[in-house]
């Protein structure tokens, strides 16, 4: 499945035009807005509740992004759907209410957050309300994960979608929580033709790796993870054909968005 040239046009904020400062959280209602009203494509996290269902969310835990403590699958969606974000009056959005909102205008470039722990093959639930959540989405949409098994759940259960991997140095002052030989396994990127990646979205700080320079002479579009200044952007993009940016405003701005019907 190649990835559909939207993905490669407009810049792609980041969980949303977050800021907080201006009542946006991350990957709330309010940043998915402001990303669509100048154009740009938007990338978002999900996470599941107790119950299942798909919510756009960052964190395994509440603490960072809400008033309540514990994980995110601690609570049903019904409670989740009523607990404010931190820096707005909006509450944690089902991944239903993003597409109901978006509904095709920009492209969604969605990221399948690991629930095995240490990128391992114990995947599947997630993904499986994610499908489900899609199904008869007609906009623009693509999945990705750092968890290799996470894509190839994908390739295998929902081959129509657009797939990619989020890709990494994987140094160990970044990625503690994973084990020495998952971080060295990650680092080489050995599963694209297996899980049938048609992207990589690929860490800014680490677009000189050599495995990057041969996905890229390969054909395989490399986005890039997260820039936050125009002249951090010049210098990726000599290599990244897209970036995924937060706290600023790619110049020139994206062409205005498709009018929702």
């Amino acid at each position: 499945m190649t990835l559909p040239q939207a993905f490669l046009s407009a810049p792609i904020a980041h969980r949303g035009l977050h800021d907080r400062n201006a009542g946006r959280p991350e990957n709330s209602m309010a940043a998915f807005g402001a990303a669509m009203a100048r154009g740009y494509a938007i990338e978002l996290d999900v996470q599941p509740s107790a119950d299942g269902v798909a919510m756009a969310f960052h964190d395994d835990r509440l603490d960072r992004l809400t008033g309540a403590t514990g994980t995110i699958d601690s609570l049903p969606a019904e409670a989740l759907s009523r607990l404010p974000l931190r820096g707005g009056t909006e509450c944690v959005p089902r991944l239903a209410e993003v597409l109901d909102h978006v509904a095709g205008r920009v492209p969604l470039l969605i990221e399948i957050k690991d629930r095995d722990g240490d990128m391992g093959p114990n995947v599947g639930s997630l993904e499986r309300a994610v499908i489900a959540t899609l199904d008869g989405y007609a906009g623009a949409v693509a999945v990705m994960s750092f968890n290799p098994h996470s894509v190839a759940w994908f390739k295998a259960q929902a081959p129509h979608l657009p797939r990619g991997l989020v890709t990494s140095a994987f140094h160990a002052r970044d990625w503690p929580d994973l084990s020495p030989a998952t971080r060295e396994r990650l680092a080489r990127m050995p599963d694209l033709d297996r899980v049938g990646a048609s992207f990589v979205s690929h860490e800014a700080e680490a677009l000189d790796m050599p495995r990057i320079a041969e996905i890229k002479a390969a054909g395989l579009p490399v986005l890039c993870w997260t820039i936050r200044s125009p002249a951090q952007e010049a210098e990726v993009r000599r290599i990244a054909d897209n970036v995924t940016f937060e706290g600023y405003l790619p110049e020139p701005e994206a062409a205005p968005p498709v009018p929702h019907e």
